[in-house]
């Protein structure tokens, strides 16, 4: 077996829920930071918290940037070809379905799911997107049938404006996704609001 190549951290469910949500963090977090995000979003489901392989002035990133805003394309294939395997290796040495996997990210972690997405489709059956924009555009659009994505963003965000996460909410619906793009009136940070909306959106999708 492919040994795991991410330092993460795994739950067992509490539940029947059969879904992994995959916990993907913010630039200079770990695998423990959305942890309690995502025991709240799901109740009982299994968690699997990853951390970025990449350093950006000693903090853990999932991908190189270049500048704000501005990603490394040829870094990010890499990466999310990484995730793609770890996500399939993980689902052999845990036992879990790996086609019941939910992605929930914030930030840079919501960036490198929806890169995933894009550049290796039925990766996850589900996406939460916290303050995200486009990471990179596929040479080719991916088939994202059946694939569900909610993106929560803040109206005032500095790092994410508004057209910047439409543009995401577009390439992904271009793709076959359905896509739900809400919006809560705060800047980058995260807000309970943020926690209720994405627990009910995971709750009528179980």
């Amino acid at each position: 077996m492919t040994p795991l190549k991410f330092t993460h951290v795994h739950i067992p469910p509490t539940s029947d829920d059969a879904r992994t949500m995959l916990l993907l963090h913010g630039t200079g977090g770990n695998e423990r930071d959305l942890l309690e995000l995502g025991s709240s979003v799901a109740p009982g489901a299994r968690l699997l918290g990853v951390r970025g392989q990449v350093l950006e002035s000693g903090m853990p990133r999932f991908f190189r940037r270049l500048a704000e805003g501005v990603f490394d394309d040829a870094d990010i294939v890499v990466r999310a070809a990484d995730l793609a395997t770890f996500v399939a290796t993980a689902s052999e040495e845990y036992g879990f379905d790996s086609e019941q996997v939910v992605a929930v990210g914030y930030s840079n972690g919501a960036n490198i799911a929806a890169a995933v997405m894009l550049l290796h489709p039925g990766t996850f059956r589900a996406a939460v997107l916290l303050r995200s924009m486009v990471p990179l555009v596929p040479a080719a659009l991916p088939n994202l049938a059946g694939t569900e994505v909610l993106m929560s963003q803040g109206q005032s965000d500095p790092i994410v404006p508004r057209p910047a996460a439409e543009r995401l909410a577009e390439l992904l619906r271009n793709s076959g996704a359905d896509v739900t793009l809400h919006w809560e009136d705060v800047g980058h940070g995260l807000s309970s609001a943020d926690v209720d909306v994405a627990r009910e959106w995971l709750a009528a999708r179980r």
